[in-house]
């Protein structure tokens, strides 16, 4: 009896262990993926305020390469790529989630960097929660429940504070930035919400694959990937690589896994550490001015996506 109890404790620990290991390693790919996310809307911030790349261009090809790349990935996992488009409703919403969502938040988002800087696009993206709690409160006819409340009100504090720096009647960034800011936090509440049905349905490189790549023919119509512009030097053929295969297909394979092992709840929390690297590595790099007030308005926005994911927990 004691050899077997002596058996079962080292199988246990062994198992406890492995889970830990597992854990580890879940977390790690999260962290790598907000991370590879933060870096490049820096190194986009570069390219297209030094280096003269133009935004469209860029989310052209983005879309294209990254979108083969994941389709490769799912049909790797023995899964036939094509059967998404053999039910006629499923290939609806894959069309719309291609343009409105997939094309939606990456145009958003970029313009943002553009006309701003890649800490206060990035920080601005991240009240995308705070829409979809909103939309769940309409859609249910309910009150929003007290996290939900004091995640708006922390959100809409520190989108005032991060575009006023505090001073009512002046905006710290263009009009412009702030609309492309607010609106690629919209996008991304519907780039979560809208293909809810395909993910639980289909492999999810699978559903974002095919969302990018659609997304990247439909806007090769605005900018095609051969009409290439800007100064094009060492510098810029890393940034765009990093961009398109670390940033992209490495970054969104990470996450996809991260949840996969700890779950959306844990994962998403992670993600929270993509404006953060943005906002260090902007201040570090291309010496952007971040005040205290603008470190006060980020941390408001940070803080909404640990509210909603405790109410979720509850």
């Amino acid at each position: 009896m004691k050899k077997q109890s002596s058996f079962n404790a080292i199988l246990q620990n062994k198992y406890f262990a492995y889970m830990n290991r597992k854990i580890r390693n879940g977390i790690l790919l999260g962290i790598t993926a907000a991370t590879l996310w933060g870096i490049s809307g820096t190194l986009g911030q570069f390219l297209f305020q030094q280096r003269g790349i133009n935004v469209e261009w860029l989310i052209t090809v983005r879309l294209l390469i990254s979108g083969v790349g994941l389709l490769i990935l799912a049909k790797t996992t023995k899964n036939d790529i094509f059967s998404i488009w053999k039910n006629r409703k499923d290939a609806i919403e894959l069309m719309l989630f291609s343009i409105i969502g997939m094309v939606g938040v990456q145009y958003t988002y970029f313009a943002a960097i553009k006309h701003s800087n890649a800490a206060t696009a990035t920080v601005l993206q991240f009240a995308g929660p705070i829409f979809i709690a909103i939309y769940l409160a309409i859609k249910y006819k309910r009150l929003p429940k007290k996290l939900e409340l004091l995640a708006i009100i922390l959100a809409v504090l520190g989108t005032f504070l991060l575009v006023t720096h505090g001073k009512v009647g002046t905006l710290s960034i263009s009009g412009i930035a702030l609309f492309f800011g607010i609106a690629s936090a919209i996008t991304l509440a519907i780039y979560t919400l809208q293909p809810k049905r395909l993910l639980a349905k289909y492999n999810s490189a699978l559903v974002v694959g095919w969302g990018m790549f659609v997304g990247g023919i439909a806007f090769s119509f605005v900018k095609a990937p051969w009409q290439v512009e800007g100064s094009w030097d060492l510098s810029t053929y890393f940034c765009v690589a990093f961009i398109i295969v670390l940033g992209t297909l490495i970054a969104f394979y990470s996450y996809l896994n991260a949840v996969k092992i700890i779950g959306g709840q844990k994962t998403s929390l992670l993600a929270s550490a993509e404006p953060l690297v943005a906002v260090i590595l902007s201040v570090i790099w291309l010496k952007i001015p971040f005040t205290m007030v603008d470190w006060i308005g980020s941390l408001c926005i940070i803080s909404t996506v640990f509210l909603l994911t405790k109410k979720e927990s509850r």
